[in-house]
């Protein structure tokens, strides 16, 4: 088994005692570094978390966050074969304003009133400006 070298960098922190175990978060991790293992959220192979948090802003829990520590560096390959293998399938998320699935429009993560929502391009100046 190869020793893989360790650097400092940005990397998913799940706070087990805050995660319910919904698995929201795997969906929005491309390179599937996060899966849920007994009922947890698990940052399984840290060579495949590249450290962007797109995961962060789903979490209706407020469980994940983003920490600078050594880890294994991020290997672009191995997340390239994790992402063939388990293809393109996803959950569609909607905007919570009106509705419309991100085959169809822009969506980003945000946060409202304690809830992980997502919200289109086109409804996120009404959000921000009112």
């Amino acid at each position: 088994m190869l020793e893989h070298q360790t650097k400092s960098r940005q990397i998913v922190r799940i706070d087990e005692e805050l995660c319910n175990g919904c698995g929201v978060c795997v969906s929005p991790c491309a390179e599937g570094a996060i899966q849920i293992i007994s009922g947890k959220a698990r940052v399984l192979h840290e060579e495949l978390c590249d450290g962007a948090g797109f995961c962060l802003g789903v979490c209706p829990t407020g469980a994940l966050s983003i920490e600078v520590r050594e880890a294994v560096a991020f290997d672009e390959y191995a997340a390239e074969i994790e992402m063939e293998k388990w293809g393109k399938p996803y959950i569609e998320q909607t905007c919570h304003v009106c509705g419309q699935g991100e085959d169809s429009r822009i969506l980003l993560p945000c946060r409202k009133a304690g809830a992980s929502l997502w919200v289109c391009t086109r409804c996120l100046p009404v959000l921000i400006h009112g």
